[in-house]
Formats: C-alpha cells, sequence, structure tokens
C-alpha cells in the first residue's frame, strides 16, 4: 500500500499528464492550511525584507519550454525557451542554460521522473546541444550534475529481465514479471550538436547483496557489509493487470509505457545527484531507501563494479550512506531519519557550512499535530583527512542527528511529500523549493523565514492528439528551483531588467459547484 501511494506521487511528476491525487490523510483533508498544492492561494512575491541578498531565482515553467530568471521583487527579467517540457535546469557560466528536457517518445520507462533528453541552450535562446538518452533498456532521469570540465553526470534506469534479477537474489515477490529498472550513473562528454560520448559509468547493479537465498549471486550478512546495498528493501510488487485495465488507464493519461507487468520495477528511485569537485565524489538520493549515499568518482569503469580501487581503495563501493540504517540490519524503525527525501547538495566552498550537505526530508511522520510534515537538514558527514567517512562504534555512519534543521514553526505550514528541495546561499541562509505548491522562500539559520514567492506561471504544452494535459492537481509544481547570487559569471556584462510586458499568469478556473459545497 505505501509503495502504491508513492506512486501516485511519483506519475504526477512526469508530465503532468497524470491524475494523481494528493498524498494526503484524511485528517489533513479537513485542514485547508494543508493545502499542499497550493490550489487557490496568492501567488507571485508574497513576503520581502530589507538587506536581502541580491539575486535571483531560477526554474523551469511546469508543462512549458520556458525557463525563467526572476528577482527579488518577482519580476521575470530573462527567460529562455526549449523545444520540450522542461524539468530540471542549471545555469552556466558563459549564460547559457543545461536543461533536462522531456522526450516526447521514450520507450520502457515512465511513472515519475524519466526525461530522456539533455539540451543546453544558449542565453539568447540557439539551441548548442540536444542530446538523447533514451533506449528500451536505459534512459536519463530526475537529475544531473555539470562537473567543471563539461561532462555530465546523470542519473539512469537499466532495465534488467526478470530472470536476472531472481538469479542475483532478488525475492520473487518483490520482482515484477516485466523485469525491475535498476540504476547506474554515466557520465557524458558532449560531442557537436547531438552526439555524446560514456566516458564513465558506475552500477548499483555491481554493488548489492542479499541475505534471503545463499544459492543465489550476492549473497552475504546485510550487517557485515554497510558498504552495499540490499536488493531485497522494499515491498511487495503490485499485482499484474489485465490489457484491458492498461489501455483504459492509458487513455486516461494515467502511465506512459505502463504494462500489465511493469508496475513496481522501479526499485530505487534515485532522484537527485551532486558532485563535489575537490573530493572527487558524487552523492545520490534514495527516497525508495530513504537514504543519501557517497561513491568515489575517482576510479576507473573497470574499478567502478569492484570493491578495491581508486582514490579511497574502494572501488565502487559505498563510502557513506545516512538516513535509515534499517537497510543494513544495524537500527530499527526508531533509528531512521529520512522519509523519502530529495535533492542532496554539498555546500559549496566560500559558503556558511561548506562541505556540509543538505537535503530535503519530504515526509516526516506524525508531527505535533500527528501530520507529516517536511523538514530541511544540514549533515556533517565523519570525512577523514584521506577523504573516507568513519564508521561509528555501532558499525554506523554518523551523525547521529543533523548539524541544522529547518522546520515550519507550526509543521502545517511546510509540507511537500515529493518532488522539492533546498541549497545554502552565500549569506548563510537557506533556500527552499516546497516543490508541490511551487512555493519558493528564504530562511535565516534562525529559522525566520525573510522572502517568499510562489510560481504563478503555467505553460499550455499538449498531448499528442492536441488534447490538453489535466491541471489537477499538480498545477504549479517545481521539480527543482535554484537561487543564482547576482555576482554569478553569468550575468557579467548583462542588462537584466523586467520584461515588458511580463508573461502571463495562470489563472487556475474556479472550482465546480459540488467542490464548493464540500469546503463549506
Amino acid at each position: 500500500m505505501k509503495k502504491a501511494m508513492r506512486y501516485c506521487c511519483m506519475i504526477a511528476i512526469l508530465a503532468l499528464t497524470y491524475n494523481c491525487v494528493e498524498k494526503e490523510s484524511e485528517k489533513t483533508k479537513d485542514k485547508k492550511d494543508r493545502n499542499m498544492f497550493g490550489h487557490r492561494i496568492p501567488r507571485g512575491l508574497t513576503k520581502t525584507s530589507e538587506n536581502l541578498l541580491d539575486g535571483y531565482l531560477m526554474y523551469a515553467v511546469p508543462n512549458s519550454p520556458m525557463f525563467y530568471l526572476i528577482n527579488r521583487r518577482g519580476e521575470v527579467v530573462h527567460q529562455w525557451k526549449g523545444n520540450y517540457d522542461g524539468f530540471v535546469s542549471y545555469l552556466m557560466d558563459d549564460g547559457s542554460l543545461m536543461v533536462g528536457a522531456l522526450d516526447p517518445d521514450f520507450p520502457t520507462f515512465g511513472f515519475g521522473g524519466p526525461y530522456g533528453r539533455l539540451q543546453k541552450i544558449s542565453w539568447d535562446g540557439k539551441m548548442l546541444w540536444d542530446y538523447e538518452y533514451a533506449a528500451r533498456d536505459s534512459m536519463i532521469h530526475h537529475d544531473f550534475a555539470v562537473k567543471p570540465d563539461g561532462n555530465i553526470l546523470a542519473l539512469a534506469y537499466k532495465k534488467i529481465p526478470y530472470e536476472q534479477a531472481i538469479e542475483m537474489g532478488r525475492k520473487p515477490e518483490y520482482t515484477p514479471l516485466g523485469g525491475p529498472w535498476l540504476e547506474k550513473i554515466v557520465e557524458i562528454e558532449p560531442q557537436g550538436k547531438d552526439d555524446g560520448k560514456i566516458v564513465w559509468e558506475w552500477r548499483i547493479e555491481d554493488h548489492l547483496i542479499q541475505d534471503y537465498d545463499s544459492t543465489k549471486l550476492n549473497f552475504g550478512k546485510l550487517e557485515d557489509h554497510p558498504e552495499l546495498i540490499s536488493f531485497n528493501v522494499g515491498d511487495s510488487v503490485p499485482p499484474v493487470i489485465s490489457q484491458d485495465s492498461v489501455d483504459v488507464l492509458v487513455g486516461m493519461g494515467r502511465g506512459r509505457n505502463l504494462t500489465t507487468n511493469n508496475r513496481g520495477s522501479d526499485l530505487f528511485h534515485l532522484n537527485a545527484i551532486n558532485y563535489n569537485a575537490e573530493l572527487d565524489q558524487i552523492a545520490f538520493s534514495s527516497p525508495e531507501l530513504s537514504e543519501v549515499f557517497i561513491i568515489d568518482r575517482g576510479v576507473t569503469s573497470t574499478e567502478a563494479r569492484g570493491h578495491s580501487g581508486g582514490k579511497r581503495g574502494k572501488g565502487g563501493d559505498i563510502l557513506y550512506r545516512w538516513g535509515n540504517p534499517q537497510n543494513y540490519n544495524l537500527g530499527d524503525s526508531t533509528d531512521r531519519k529520512l522519509y523519502y527525501q530529495h535533492d542532496i547538495r554539498w555546500i559549496e566552498k566560500g559558503k556558511p557550512g561548506a562541505g556540509n550537505l543538505t537535503l530535503y526530508n519530504n515526509d516526516v511522520p506524525m508531527g505535533p499535530d500527528s501530520l507529516n510534515y517536511s523538514t530541511i537538514y544540514e549533515l556533517n558527514p565523519p570525512i577523514n583527512a584521506e577523504g573516507s567517512y568513519d564508521l561509528q562504534d555501532n558499525n554506523r555512519y554518523g551523525p547521529e542527528e543533523p548539524y541544522w534543521t529547518y522546520v515550519a514553526k507550526d509543521t502545517l505550514s511546510f509540507y511537500g511529500s515529493f518532488i522539492s528541495g533546498a541549497h545554502r546561499m552565500e549569506n548563510g541562509n537557506t533556500f527552499i523549493n516546497e516543490g508541490p505548491k511551487g512555493r519558493f522562500f528564504e530562511v535565516t539559520p534562525e529559522g525566520d523565514m525573510v522572502w517568499e514567492y510562489l510560481n504563478p506561471y503555467r505553460g499550455d504544452i499538449r498531448k499528442p492528439d492536441g488534447e490538453p494535459h489535466d491541471i489537477m492537481p499538480t498545477t504549479y509544481f517545481i521539480f527543482r528551483a535554484t537561487f543564482i547570487p547576482a555576482d554569478h559569471p553569468a550575468f557579467e556584462g548583462k542588462e537584466l531588467k523586467p520584461l515588458d510586458p511580463q508573461p502571463e499568469v495562470f489563472k487556475l478556473p474556479p472550482p465546480p459547484p459540488e467542490d464548493d459545497q464540500k469546503d463549506e
């Protein structure tokens, strides 16, 4: 049941074509201030303060090829236009934008997060690079990180057959007949205008362990190998459905590439990746495991498939993990810290907390009002002089508690059970993207909010048959947003004045009469 609820939210992320209902408890539905998707509330700039750090908000407009740059007064001062629905974007020093774009005809994969295409768009809107990585057995999804040399580290699915998964030690009741989607990280060197070369690869399949069947591959004691990932964490897969049911769901726009036997294929659902050039390490997040991980990039692709070699002598094994020690049999539910988290990032050099990690902890259970809530965590991982991470006496990775936490004072007003993110700003404040609501705000180290803006925009990309996508419930949602300081090299020599006219805001139609009656 838990897995099924997660799929509902993940499906909404893909292309705004999935008719997902809000993931809220019955108690939540009675609280109007628990409006997770932000329907019919004031939008645009809703709070500002004096002495703010000068800079801009950047994000991909939902259901649109547009990417907006917005000043502290809530005015759009620049826009980049792609040719597909945008998903995630990062600003380059030359003013170009590297984006993940939703490929219109990718095969096999679906549900929440795949996009299949990387693009580079110049400041003045020219398509500099357009690279597709979407095949029947592999596809980029969710997030990527641009290295200083211009190469791109991207999360990618890798589909394997059911029989192979069973031989690797996956429990049959946890394995969809269509075969699971494992994960890998590929490093892409852009070439030409539409090509790329895979120059490095890390595969999760090379670092699995299972304690279910001693006759299968990867057998061992989980508690003795925190450097490996359990292949049997998760829930039983949803039951196989009929082709008629598939046809109905696809016709409703609720299952791109859905088949009778691939529900439950997305085992780990990696949703964020970040690169630390100084350490030459990669951090990534798995919400299905409720853990964040660090691996060594200072290995060859061959070493990445093994358990030795590289700068830290561990090959491609996990250097550090945090959030849920139950996954390696060294804790119980009381030791769990993360709940479907997103957006793991190192705090960059020169910012307060440099070297620590930040993340958005989406779905923390049972707050003071007996309702789930969201938090922002800053972690100070136990890194040693060699760039490895020390285990505690209990054979778990610390810290026992986050170094810093942000929670809304009432817990009710800050909650996004999926997508979302956060990162540290140059002034020591933290920028937060409450994704489902399309809400962006800045908080001080003491937890005081000094600036708030809610996305008022939405595009009109249509389905292949010309029909509009369903606007509910993910009307204004934003997967990833970034605060960019005014002294960023991309803005050198550029005049950033408010566009005239400003883009047209999206007006949500009034609710049907029956909805009005329900709210009374």
